[in-house]
């Protein structure tokens, strides 16, 4: 059994017997070793590479003369079981990324488009940077990019000289800085439509990670693509330490979609901080309020899903107006720009606070920064580490 553990199921990235498909196996007095396998499927297209990794790794033993395979399946529970251990285990393997450890990262997501997940993300970011913070803004809706227009800012994306990097775009805001990187810098009119599918997508949110010299950053913002397809497991399994906030509407239709981006944060093991109620109500210049999508939603969601609600953001004229013209509303003033620095000011406080450099995790991890990154100058008794 312990030699069966070096058989690792192509598909989930795991060794057969962690994953609880190796069942177990049996020796007989002639040398006959027989050994219980079950498969996620029965029809499994893998099933042949499985036989021959446990063949390989069995039959040369001292005493075996023959290495036989009883299949079976998994049933429901242990197929569950499977995949979650799976899944654990690629959060726990993270490829490298130019995102360093120290960055907040926060995914913006929703379960549908049309409920301003978008404009949440500009203006949370447009707040923090606001606030004195460098924050990341990806745009990951690579279809549907439209955070350039909403920060006001253009440009092709530079290349660092002499190196395979691209360089951020940047806009100062307030006593901070925002970096921004988005498909609408890459193409050369806003309207281009990209006919990109799975695989196409993934790669260039991965060029995004790896291959942006974004530097340091407080915060890493990304406006996610509506939904739970492959962008969203793509971004979970690069970057499996970052933080969810949902957005959805007061609608109850949408906040059973939006629940489903919420289950796919949490089976890659992400933190869902919070949700965000959007377009929650329409204030009149009087002070009447008049609940045009309906009510209730991200209370409910929040509920279902067990986290805080951040906040509720007001229908405002000024969010679209902002949005046009490439000023955040949360820099602003009216009842939406209201409602959001609340939530920024939630957020720094409480829900993603940001690294504190002077605490004794962070010093570790600043350490093996600096020891991956070469030689230091402070001789070997100057560098310590605290572990509090």
């Amino acid at each position: 059994m312990n030699l069966l553990r070096g058989v690792i199921d192509p598909e989930l990235g795991s060794d057969i017997v962690e994953l609880g498909m190796a069942k177990g196996a049996t020796i007989d007095d002639d040398g006959l070793v027989t050994v219980i396998i079950a498969l996620t499927t029965s029809g499994c297209p893998l099933r042949g590479q499985i036989q021959k990794d446990v063949k390989a790794r069995l039959a040369n033993l001292p005493g075996v003369t023959k290495v036989e395979i009883q299949w079976s399946e998994l049933n429901q529970e242990e197929k569950a079981a499977a995949m979650s251990r799976a899944r654990f285990n690629v959060s726990q393997d993270a490829p490298d990324t130019e995102i360093s450890a120290t960055t907040k990262v926060i995914m913006v997501a929703s379960g549908k488009g049309g409920v301003g997940k978008s404009s949440v993300t500009v203006n949370l970011a447009a707040g923090l940077a606001n606030r004195g913070f460098t924050v990341g803004v990806l745009d990951a809706d690579i279809w549907g990019f439209s955070v350039p227009r909403m920060l006001g800012v253009e440009g092709r994306l530079e290349g660092v000289p002499g190196e395979k990097k691209i360089l951020p775009n940047e806009r100062v805001v307030g006593e901070g800085r925002l970096k921004i990187v988005s498909m609408g810098f890459l193409v050369d009119q806003e309207e281009s439509a990209l006919m990109w599918r799975g695989l196409i997508l993934n790669r260039a949110v991965q060029h995004f990670l790896e291959d942006v010299r974004w530097g340091e950053l407080d915060y890493l913002l990304i406006d996610m693509p509506p939904g739970t397809g492959d962008v969203q497991m793509g971004l979970a399994k690069l970057l499996p330490r970052s933080e969810m906030i949902i957005v959805t509407t007061p609608a109850r239709s949408a906040q059973k979609v939006a629940a489903r981006a919420a289950s796919m944060g949490r089976k890659n093991y992400l933190r869902i901080v919070g949700v965000i109620e959007n377009m929650t109500n329409f204030v009149t210049p009087d002070g009447e309020e008049y609940a045009i999508f309906g009510s209730g939603g991200g209370e409910e969601l929040a509920a279902d899903v067990g986290v805080p609600l951040l906040g509720r953001v007001p229908i405002d004229s000024a969010v679209a107006d902002g949005g046009d013209n490439g000023q955040p509303t949360v820099l602003g003033s009216g009842p939406a720009a209201d409602a959001l620095n609340q939530i920024v000011d939630l957020i720094v406080a409480e829900a993603v606070p940001p690294t504190e450099m002077a605490g004794c995790s962070a010093r570790i991890v600043e350490a093996v920064q600096a020891a991956m990154a070469g030689p230091s100058d402070l001789p070997a008794a100057e560098v310590t580490v605290d572990f509090g």
